[in-house]
């Protein structure tokens, strides 16, 4: 077994290690909300959520910064990596989001500023995982994607921003001043997600990468093997 191999194999034991304690914390340390009860238990989900859709965001930025300026595999499998984990994180955000949405205010979903920049920023995530599944894999279509996922960066900032220009009614419990995690129970559950995640967002990235390595590696023994069958004949 290669070096790669085993820290790849240990971080995915570490990962799952810090979900389980993660999750311990969460139900069987952390109290329970006086106000929302057992739902604002939702959060240390949901919170993690969107601090991993903005670490795979920020990989897709890099990976597509980087094949637009050097134009190798490795930058554009970086890129795609990150991209399809926003795309998962952002789903498990939404979900999440709504599940919570559904106890404090009543309904599934509401235009909220916040949660409809959200949902923009998912969109064009989905969308640069579409294109680069379906679009082929020039470089014309490659650059094309690239763009799309600097482009999606750039929304992320105006998530935060919106609530101060726009309004809402998204709620602020990490910054909240008069509520919030008061417990140091729920700041540990918290921090122990969000470590959780990190480690999970990681160990995506890393196999995402893994598997592009293996299928660039097959195709290009298939190339070499239709070559020789051609020289033979």
């Amino acid at each position: 077994m290669k070096t790669s191999d085993r820290i790849f194999f240990g971080l995915s034991a570490v990962a799952a290690g810090t979900l389980c304690v993660s999750i311990y914390f969460i139900f069987f340390r952390a109290p329970i909300e006086a106000t929302m009860g057992i739902v604002q238990k939702i959060f240390y989900f949901h919170m993690p959520c969107i601090y991993s859709m903005y670490v795979g965001a920020a990989v897709c930025l890099v990976g597509s910064a980087g094949y637009l300026w050097r134009g190798t595999q490795r930058w554009d499998s970086l890129a795609r990596a990150g991209g399809e984990v926003a795309v998962v994180m952002g789903f498990m955000m939404l979900v999440t989001g709504s599940l919570w949405a559904r106890k404090a205010w009543g309904v599934w979903w509401t235009w909220d500023p916040r949660l409809t920049t959200a949902l923009l920023s998912v969109l064009v995530y989905v969308a640069y995982v579409v294109l680069r599944a379906f679009a082929g894999g020039g470089d014309g279509e490659k650059k094309f994607a690239a763009a799309l996922g600097v482009l999606g960066a750039a929304n992320l900032p105006i998530i935060h921003l919106a609530v101060k220009k726009w309004g809402g009614t998204h709620p602020s419990v990490v910054y909240n001043k008069s509520g919030g995690l008061k417990d140091p129970q729920m700041i540990n559950a918290l921090l122990l997600g969000l470590l959780a995640f990190s480690f999970l967002t990681a160990v995506l990235v890393w196999l995402r990468l893994r598997q592009d390595a293996i299928r660039a590696r097959v195709d290009e023994a298939e190339e070499e093997a239709t070559m020789l069958g051609l020289l033979e004949e």
